[in-house]
């Protein structure tokens, strides 16, 4: 499978895209009109290994919501994510077995490496 989990009022995910230039063989998810599902979640944990990884500590909810103050445990970060689509770290870019999450330089690299081959 070839998708990217993105948020398109997002002025970050919007320069991802347009920099990865993803063939018409990736399906774009927009998180906020199309929100993801439980079963699309446990594909993203069973690549990436954790909830947490694919949780944002910037959301402004988990500030709000005063969670950094608490100990969260997977469940916790699971629930949240399916919850509002805010707590989802973005983009999440799935090509086939392999899975990049967020927006940091390192990552949208691997990314757009990851896509030619």
């Amino acid at each position: 499978m070839k998708k990217i989990y993105h948020l398109s009022s997002c002025s970050t995910c919007k320069r991802i895209l347009n920099e990865l230039e993803p063939s018409s063989a990736y399906i774009l998810q927009d998180i906020k009109t199309d929100p993801i599902t439980e079963e699309q979640l446990d594909e993203m944990f069973e690549l990436a290994g954790s909830y947490e990884s694919l949780f944002s500590k910037r959301a402004q909810l988990y500030k709000e919501k005063g969670l950094k103050d608490e100990k969260l445990d997977e469940d916790d970060f699971r629930n949240l994510i399916l919850e509002h689509y805010t707590f989802l770290k973005r983009p999440v870019i799935i090509n086939n077995d392999k899975i990049f999450i967020g927006n940091s330089k390192s990552t949208v690299e691997a990314a757009k490496n990851g896509m030619n081959e």
